[in-house]
């Protein structure tokens, strides 16, 4: 009796062990901010896009295909070459998504991997298209408007494919060895000639400068020399007194100076 009773419970959990594995395979999960398309063995991909949650599916029979709709970045670095045939070294930042509507159409049409087969092949093309435009002085000057440009054209040319880019910004932006030196002999070059014209002015300043003194000295002399001619010695005399007039007020201001009569004798009320 008590053997019955056991295989009856090791068939009963066989059966919920297999039953479980049933349910568990015909189960699959849609994480938040992705989707999925069911691929079907006989009848191909449906034509649904399944959202978030927990869903059922026929096991070995459907095959769910998750795509992760969220913003995610990627660089595309790129060399091409400016209107003045530069070389230009550019990397592009892009944040991308696909349209949720059009995953049947990019799974079908692209692929799973379509990041891969589709930003590089036009953010190349539009680049290329782009810089071609301006010379490489533009490309630094107007680097705000080459960005847009990039970015409008992008958008609309991944438009095409399903994709939305969020976002898309230059972050790397460098030229050919040749271009560089160049530049950096023209700065110097500059920096020389400023120098140069700065010390043309500091001597023209210095001679304008002699010039006034010079003048000034000379009407000092003029005016010393009419003097004389009206006052004749009195002027010389008369600057003479001026440095004794400070002399005797200092000397009068002092504790250590004592003032004796005139003909008196220097020891006063002293015996003979």
């Amino acid at each position: 009796m008590a053997a019955k009773v056991f295989e009856s419970i090791g068939k009963f959990g066989l059966a919920l062990a297999v039953a479980g594995g049933v349910v568990n395979s015909a189960l699959y999960n849609v994480d938040a901010g992705h989707r999925a398309v069911i691929f079907d063995r006989f009848r191909g991909v449906q034509d649904i896009v399944v959202g978030e949650g927990t869903h059922f599916l026929i096991p070995w029979v459907q095959k769910p295909i998750i795509f992760d709709c969220r913003s995610r970045p990627r660089n595309v670095p790129v060399i091409t070459g400016s209107k003045d045939l530069q070389n230009v070294n550019i990397t592009l930042r892009i944040l991308f998504r696909p349209v949720a509507s059009q995953l049947l159409r990019i799974f079908t049409s692209i692929g799973e991997d379509y990041n891969e087969r589709v930003l590089p092949s036009i953010t190349t093309e539009i680049l290329k298209s782009v810089v071609a435009r301006f010379d490489a002085g533009e490309l630094i000057t107007q680097r705000e408007l080459v960005s847009r440009q990039v970015s409008d054209d992008l958008t609309e040319r991944a438009a095409t494919f399903g994709l939305i880019l969020d976002d898309v910004s230059l972050t790397h932006l460098t030229f050919g060895k040749e271009f560089t030196e160049a530049v950096e002999a023209k700065q110097v070059a500059q920096q020389e000639a400023e120098r140069a014209r700065f010390v043309v002015e500091k001597a023209e300043q210095q001679k304008k400068s002699a010039i006034i003194s010079a003048e000034g000295d000379s009407k000092a002399a003029e005016l010393i020399a009419n003097s004389l001619a009206t006052a004749g010695d009195g002027l010389i005399e008369l600057r003479k007194l001026e440095p004794t007039e400070d002399i005797a007020y200092q000397l009068s201001h002092s504790r250590n100076i004592t003032y004796l009569p005139a003909g008196q004798s220097v020891l006063l009320q002293l015996p003979q």
